[in-house]
């Protein structure tokens, strides 16, 4: 039986550390900016858990790290220890929460540098937003490319790594073995009266195509991103719907994700989450409104 005060629980939930249930210990949670941490913040943690905790690490589905077992009074001891390495405690309540992105940025399928990319959405979004409060909690994931590893679409809003193939139909050789549709991992490319034919319904831009061609026919693909927005699991699951199709720089994603923001701080009622207030007012509206 725990012997803190309700008030005292929930002012310390504000800080990132969450009440372990029964006990007067909470488990504190350590924001990750995309999902990275170096060694020497391994290390810090390591001593955390040793020095303050029960000596267990722990990962939270969204990349972030809870050490449990932490006692009530070293809660500002071990708010004090981790920032000797540049780490903050947090990742809680109605505002943007710590950002997902998948290994990308290293991935053999990663058409754009998701943890770089993550830590801009952290500084500007995370970071710079901490004084907004908005309806809900508002989840962000940054994908590499359509595979989805981390499910953007499952989120709040997520950014996809897009690649749209630049096909020369002109060097086509209309090869009976064809490497673009051999490769393909959706059946879009398929070859008829000796020509490669990609049905653009069935594309998911994800770029293995390029550079697989004998002939050099798709020697280049249009880098981007695509945007979905209104995704959530949980209780309740909704697939997030595309806002945008393609957008083809990393500042035309910040503006759109700001103004994604505003919109569901303007339209959400207290403790809706941003999939029910784009269920309310209509996603034809929601997208209008954003892209205006």
């Amino acid at each position: 039986m725990s012997t803190i005060d309700a008030n005292e629980i929930k002012r310390v939930k504000a800080l990132g550390f969450l009440h372990n249930r029964g006990t007067d210990c909470f488990s504190v949670r350590i924001i990750t900016e995309n999902g990275v941490l170096n060694a020497t913040q391994v290390r810090n943690l390591s001593e955390v858990a040793e020095k303050f905790g029960n000596g267990k690490l722990t990962f939270t589905s969204r990349m972030t790290v809870e050490l449990p077992g932490i006692p009530y009074e070293h809660i500002d001891d071990v708010i004090e220890y981790v920032k000797k390495e540049g780490m903050h405690t947090g990742g809680t309540g109605a505002k943007v929460r710590p950002i997902m992105a998948c290994k990308g940025t290293v991935c053999r399928f990663g058409l754009q540098d998701t943890q770089d990319i993550a830590k801009e959405i952290h500084d500007r979004f995370f970071v710079g937003y901490q004084d907004v409060k908005l309806p809900h909690k508002f989840k962000i994931a940054v994908g590499g490319c359509p595979n989805n590893c981390v499910k953007p679409n499952l989120n709040d809003l997520g950014v996809i790594g897009q690649c749209i193939p630049q096909f020369e139909e002109e060097l086509c050789r209309g090869c009976k073995k064809c490497a673009i549709q051999a490769e393909c991992p959706v059946q879009a490319a398929t070859v008829k009266d000796k020509k490669l034919v990609i049905d653009p319904d069935k594309c998911i831009h994800c770029g293995r195509c390029v550079g697989k061609c004998y002939f050099n026919s798709i020697k280049s693909g249009k880098k981007g991103f695509r945007i979905d927005i209104g995704g959530r699991w949980g209780k309740e699951v909704s697939h997030g719907k595309t806002l945008i199709d393609f957008v083809d720089s990393r500042e035309e994603v910040m503006k759109i994700i700001e103004k994604t923001l505003q919109f569901f701080k303007e339209e959400g009622l207290p403790r809706e989450r941003f999939a029910v207030t784009l269920d309310r007012v209509g996603m034809d509206y929601a997208i209008d409104k954003i892209l205006s």
